[in-house]
């Protein structure tokens, strides 16, 4: 890396924000750090190359600071849930209020590290690739800048929802299976479901206006983009 990611951990359970913040910035990381999601909504969160946000604290919730980043913000800085919470729901939640990745408490350091890496190694790939404009009548997405207008416009996308427009107009009228999605979109380390691509898929048609009917879906196929005029 030929740059020294700046992360933020925003937990308010002191003695695991220590824990953190020393390993961390023993990997080589320059770590900040806060107490609470309102003390984090203050700061400038558009300087950090990753957010470690606990999901449960007192006050703003981490869900709730992640859709406020997300929709509010339109913040795409990574973000990677802490948590003691582990069932499906609570993963699908994480990820649909715009979240990178979920580790479950109790965790290794390690495991943190390795998860970090991860991600901050695929967001500096994507910083790296020449500018591509993806292109269908009115609707656009710029690659290199990671936006999306319709007749020049701009509409709020998620990270998510991005890559997921991104991949199907790559891919033309080709039916992408929903583990193909999965595998595409979300890394192999993450827990979701099949059913958070329809999620994700379900919003998108939303947010795209009069291009979401071109989203079609077959069961034991997928979803392709096919657009008519």
């Amino acid at each position: 890396m030929d740059y020294t990611p700046r992360i933020l951990i925003v937990d308010d359970e002191k003695d695991l924000r220590e824990i953190l913040q020393f390993n961390l910035a023993s990997e080589g990381f320059e770590i900040d750090v806060a107490a609470s999601a309102e003390e984090a909504l203050d700061m400038a969160l558009e300087n950090y190359h990753l957010i470690l946000l606990d999901v449960m604290m007192g006050g703003i919730s981490g869900y709730k600071m992640a859709d406020i980043l997300r929709k509010e913000r339109d913040l795409d800085v990574p973000i990677v849930f802490l948590t003691a919470k582990g069932s499906e729901n609570d993963l699908l939640t994480g990820f649909n209020v715009g979240g990178d990745d979920y580790i479950i408490k109790p965790f290794s350091i390690k495991e943190v590290v390795v998860r970090i890496r991860a991600i901050l190694k695929r967001g500096r790939g994507n910083e790296q690739k020449p500018s591509t404009v993806l292109e269908c009548d009115g609707l656009k997405l710029d690659i290199n800048r990671k936006s999306a207008s319709i007749d020049e416009e701009p509409i709020k996308l998620t990270r998510k929802e991005f890559e997921i427009l991104a991949l199907l107009l790559k891919n033309g009228g080709k039916f992408i299976s929903r583990h193909e999605i999965l595998n595409r979109v979300w890394s192999d380390d993450v827990i979701v479901t099949e059913r958070n691509v329809d999620v994700n898929i379900a919003r998108l048609r939303k947010k795209i206006k009069e291009y979401g009917p071109a989203i079609k879906g077959r069961t034991g196929y997928g979803y392709c983009f096919d657009y008519q005029g």
